[in-house]
C-alpha cells in the first residue's frame, strides 16, 4: 500500500508540471503577439492617416479642377 502512494504521488507533480508548462507557453505567445501586434497595429495607423491625406488632397485636387471648368 505504501509503494502505491508513492507511485501516485509522482503522477500528479507530473501533472501539474504539465500544465505549469502549458501556461507558460501561453502566457509566451500572447507576450510575443501583443509585442509583435502592438507595433504593426501602429504602422497600420499612420498608414491609414497618410492614405487619407493622400484621398483628401486627391479628392481637393479634383474638386478645384471641376469647379473651374463650370
Amino acid at each position: 500500500m505504501a509503494e502505491e502512494v508513492k507511485s501516485s504521488a509522482p503522477e500528479q507533480s507530473g501533472a501539474d508540471v504539465v500544465k505549469g508548462d502549458f501556461a507558460t507557453i501561453l502566457v509566451g505567445v500572447g507576450t510575443m503577439l501583443d509585442n509583435t501586434l502592438t507595433p504593426l497595429s501602429k504602422v497600420l495607423a499612420q498608414t491609414l492617416d497618410s492614405m487619407t491625406t493622400v484621398a483628401r488632397q486627391i479628392l481637393d485636387g479634383l474638386n478645384s479642377s471641376l469647379g473651374e471648368k463650370k
